[in-house]
C-alpha cells in the first residue's frame, strides 16, 4: 500500500472510532508498529490527529458519527436476493476446468453455491469461500496465506500479496464498496485494497460483482478504474448517470 493511502486510511479510522491504538492500526493496515508510530507522529505534526501514549485520538469536532464496519456474517445477509442473482449470472462466465480467483466480498462469496458442482481450481484469500467449497469434490482450493482479519474472515498483508504474485488465473471476481460516476472503483478497508489490486494483476479477465446500491456506494480508496474490468455484474439496469466513462472506454454491464 502506498504511504499516502495508508495515512488517509489511518485518519479515517481514528476519526470514525474517536481513537485507535498502535497495535490495532498495525493489524488493520498490515504494517509494523514502528511504521504506524511514524505515521501517527507525522499526522500529529500536521495537526490532523492528536498523538497519545500507545496510539492517537481524533481532534475534537473531527469525529465522524459512523458505526463500526459490520462483520462478514451480517453483511452477507443484506440484499441476499440481489447477490444470488448476481452470483448466478457470474457463474455463466466460468468455464469448466478454469482457474478462478474469488475475492473476499460477500457478493463474491455468494458465487460459491453456483460453483460447488463444477470442475475448477479456485484461488482465494477468503475463509468464507474456503468453508463453502472445502468439500466440493471437483474443486481444487488454493488458499492464500497472510494475516487474518477476523471480522471479515479474510487474509491480508504482505504474505497474501506475495502469494498472489506466484499464480495466474483465468478469471477473477471482485467486490467493492462503491463505484463513482467517473468509473473509479472504491473500497474502505486499506488492508484489503492491495489484495484486490493483486487479483486484477494476475487475472486474464476480471469482473466486478456489485449490487445497484454500490452506485455510488461508499469508499475512499481507489482499487482501479472500471476499465480494468471486463465487465460489471449487477442486479438492475444502471441509469446513464451511474457511470460516465472517459471517451473511448467501454464497459459491459451484465444482468441476471
Amino acid at each position: 500500500m502506498l504511504s499516502e493511502d495508508r495515512l488517509r486510511g489511518i485518519v479515517a479510522e481514528v476519526r470514525r472510532r474517536g481513537s485507535a491504538s498502535v497495535s490495532r492500526l498495525s493489524v488493520d493496515f498490515a504494517v509494523s508498529e514502528a511504521t504506524i508510530r511514524r505515521d501517527l507522529d507525522q499526522l500529529a505534526e500536521s495537526g490532523t490527529l492528536r498523538r497519545v501514549r500507545g496510539g492517537a485520538t481524533a481532534i475534537r469536532g473531527s469525529v465522524r458519527p459512523e458505526a463500526d464496519p459490520r462483520p462478514f456474517a451480517d453483511v452477507a445477509t443484506a440484499a441476499s436476493s440481489a447477490k444470488a442473482g448476481i452470483a448466478a449470472r457470474a457463474a455463466t462466465l466460468v468455464e469448466d476446468g478454469s482457474v478462478v480467483a474469488l475475492d473476499i466480498g460477500t457478493s463474491v462469496a455468494a458465487l460459491c453455491p453456483q460453483l460447488r458442482d463444477r470442475e475448477l481450481t479456485v484461488v482465494t484469500a477468503s475463509l468464507a469461500v474456503v468453508q463453502a467449497l472445502a468439500d466440493a469434490p471437483g474443486i481444487d482450493l488454493v488458499v492464500l496465506g497472510g494475516l487474518l482479519r477476523p471480522s471479515y474472515q479474510s487474509m491480508v498483508g504482505t504474505l497474501t500479496e506475495s502469494a498472489l504474485r506466484q499464480v495466474r488465473v483465468d478469471v477473477a471476481f471482485l467486490g467493492a464498496a462503491g463505484v463513482r460516476p467517473d468509473g473509479c472503483v472504491l473500497d474502505s478497508t486499506p488492508s484489503e485494497v492491495p489484495v484486490k489490486r493483486g487479483l486484477l494483476d494476475i487475472a486474464g479477465r476480471s469482473y466486478l460483482l456489485v449490487d445497484h446500491e454500490k452506485f455510488p456506494g461508499t469508499g475512499f480508496l481507489e482499487i482501479a478504474p472500471a476499465a480494468r474490468f471486463a465487465g460489471i455484474v449487477t442486479d438492475r439496469p444502471l441509469p446513464p448517470s451511474a457511470i460516465d466513462l472517459p471517451e473511448g472506454e467501454e464497459l459491459e454491464v451484465l444482468l441476471p
